[in-house]
């Protein structure tokens, strides 16, 4: 799908400058229902999930099993169904070279992104982090593939060290800084283990911060933004809410033959009626 050019910039507007105020939540759809849900909770922005489209088709996330036509038909899916902003989980652009990074970011607007995330993951388990001087180098690229858009990309930049056990915070906050100095828009280091290492990042670079929640409950949006969070995502975390209640679901029929997890869930009107305003029951439907 291609977005009208003239909403599309009207929605980059709003993403850019919603990094400009005040700390906000950025929910992580993975399809296009759960896009209509969020926007109708009135959250300024969504934003892909690698790892939520991953648990949809079954697929283990980080391995190179969810494909750039995959990514893209799924932004084009989220994009199509909302009119927010939508920033785009790409990974670490779908291939080896610079130029494959900058085609994934293209490819990313055309698709109705309006920001996207670049990792200097390799997928490659015996060195899963890319030296700094080629991560750069592929941040320069996808730099230079946001600034030649029709529009304003807001272009996010991911340190993964703490997501593939390599807890350096110290080699994170230089990484952050080194794409930070080549035009990354905003900063990004998730896993990060506490608050205190919240404060760190944020104080240390001058790039808006993205952090990563819904993993540790005790952990509240106001401490994060207290530490200096200006944008929290919430990664897969809500796909794999609702992948819990799935498995339990399934797991106390299979094993006992009960239907207690039907206590509190949606009627099937109310799960009609959240699309649409005057929800008509078709007669014979269940």
């Amino acid at each position: 799908m291609t977005l009208d050019p003239t909403d599309q910039r009207r929605r980059a507007e709003v993403f850019a400058s919603l990094h400009e105020g005040p700390a906000f939540v950025i929910p992580n759809p993975w399809d296009a229902g759960t896009t209509r849900l969020f926007t109708r909770l009135g959250f300024p922005a969504l934003a892909t999930t690698s790892g939520g489209l991953a648990l949809v088709f079954g697929r283990t996330d980080g391995t190179g099993q969810v494909t750039r036509e995959d990514t893209l038909a799924n932004i084009a899916a989220i994009a199509s169904a909302t009119h927010l902003p939508v920033a785009a989980d790409l990974e670490s652009g779908f291939g080896p070279a610079p130029r494959d990074v900058a085609d994934t970011i293209r490819l990313a607007a055309e698709a109705g992104a309006v920001g996207g995330s670049i990792e200097d993951a390799t997928g490659d388990p015996s060195r899963p982090i890319a030296e700094l001087d080629e991560a750069v180098r592929r941040m320069e690229a996808a730099v230079e593939a946001a600034r030649a858009l029709p529009f304003r990309f807001t272009l996010t930049a991911r340190a993964e060290n703490f997501l593939y056990g390599r807890p350096d915070l110290d080699d994170t906050i230089a990484r952050l800084k080194a794409y930070d100095a080549v035009g990354a828009d905003v900063l990004y280091a998730p896993g990060l283990p506490d608050l205190d290492a919240v404060r760190a990042v944020c104080a240390a670079v001058g790039r808006p911060v993205n952090v990563l929640a819904g993993s540790s409950p005790g952990v509240t949006v106001a401490e994060l933004v207290a530490a200096g969070a200006r944008r929290i995502s919430l990664g897969s975390a809500l796909a794999r809410v609702a992948l819990s209640a799935t498995l339990a679901a399934g797991r106390e029929l299979a094993e006992h033959g009960t239907f207690g997890f039907s206590r509190g869930v949606l009627s099937y009107a109310e799960a009609n009626a959240l699309w649409t305003d005057e929800p008509r029951r078709t007669e014979g439907s269940v």
